[in-house]
């Protein structure tokens, strides 16, 4: 369900404003999603005991990426830096998200990379671009994961935002944490911005915090690359040559303060215009803002792109996990690598004397 802006707003002022009156008055409501949200992780773990059903039975490895809280927390660009990574060790990674935002229903679909945002969703269509990898679409992540084996010959799938999707079984879990706003005030929708209790983190392999004071835990941030020119791509610039005029910043994402507030750190003066996640743009929306440039995040571009001029751009980020996460992710992904071996190169009898 997308949401106003104000009533987004005020969502954000309950749930990371501590002692908002809203919250205790919701918390029952709270309370009660909390509940059938534990009812139903512990019902699909009982099921991952049992065999799988032969029409859910996934023969490779499967990475979910996700999050508690509603909003983003940085899930995309450390898929991207997954499938990057992954590559240099030899796998053949394939994506598997929901399409939000998308008008297709229905079976899974393949992601073109040059595929109309609309159609797809936004996010999908983002990482097919960025990744290289073959991206499959669809509100059944099961049936995605199964076409992306079956059809693209790929040996391990990372799930984009899958870990409230339990019929997906999954080999590791990676739990994304806001570094700077945490859990909020760590109640459940629609007290607070939790989809399941803040217990629930600790059930994950791996907790990633994005931003914030990073020590010894496993964290990461997100670095900004050269803006790019949404009439012409051949165009970059530095965010520097931005510094010293105004900019009109767009976001339609889960968190855009974090999008203006990094912008803001590189020296820019903006004026902000925040969106709904996964906001449908239209020409309308250009209405009110000043002339100069304009400055989106990537997930706002590929819908902005038909209705761009040359002074629009968008401003790619990329993940950059600390040393922490890396010592973190490695033996997991030994031991798929030694599995991997095992499964590939059968011990083979020895020849008769």
């Amino acid at each position: 369900m997308k949401l106003s802006e104000p009533v987004s707003a005020l969502l954000q002022a309950v749930w990371y404003r501590p002692g908002h009156p809203l919250a205790g008055l919701l918390a029952p409501l709270g309370w009660l999603y909390c509940a059938l949200a534990r009812l139903r992780a512990h019902y699909w773990r009982r099921r991952w005991q049992r065999p799988p059903e032969a029409g859910a039975q996934l023969t490779v490895p499967v990475i979910v990426v996700g999050n508690l809280t509603v909003g983003g927390t940085g899930k995309t660009p450390l898929v991207l830096w997954l499938a990057e990574h992954l590559r240099t060790r030899g796998w053949q990674p394939g994506i598997v998200t929901r399409g939000y935002g998308g008008r297709a229903q229905g079976a899974p679909r393949l992601v073109p990379a040059d595929s109309d945002p609309r159609e797809q969703g936004d996010e999908a269509v983002l990482l097919a671009a960025r990744s290289g990898c073959p991206v499959m679409a669809g509100a059944d992540r099961v049936a995605a994961a199964q076409r992306l084996v079956a059809e693209c010959n790929c040996d391990l799938l990372l799930a984009d935002d899958g870990l409230q999707h339990y019929r997906l079984r999954r080999t590791l879990e990676i739990l994304l944490v806001d570094g700077r706003r945490g859990f909020g005030n760590r109640r459940c929708l629609p007290a607070g911005p939790l989809r399941e209790p803040p217990a629930r983190a600790q059930q994950a392999d791996i907790i990633l915090h994005n931003g914030g004071s990073q020590t010894n835990r496993p964290g990461m941030e997100l670095h900004p690359l050269r803006a790019i020119n949404l009439r012409d791509p051949r165009h970059t610039r530095a965010l520097a040559q931005f510094v010293g005029t105004p900019v009109t910043a767009v976001a339609g994402i889960g968190h855009p303060e974090q999008f203006f507030a990094g912008l803001e750190q590189q020296g820019l003066h903006i004026v902000r215009r925040p969106y709904p996640d996964h906001h449908a743009f239209s020409q309308q929306d250009s209405r009110d803002w000043p002339a100069g440039p304009v400055l989106m995040t990537e997930k706002d571009a590929v819908k902005w792109r038909p209705f761009a001029d040359r002074s629009h751009w968008y401003l790619p980020v990329t993940a950059v996990p600390n040393e922490a996460f890396r010592r973190a992710l490695e033996p997991h992904l030994a031991r798929l690598e030694a599995k991997r071996c095992t499964i590939s190169s059968p011990l083979k009898p020895e020849p008769a004397a």
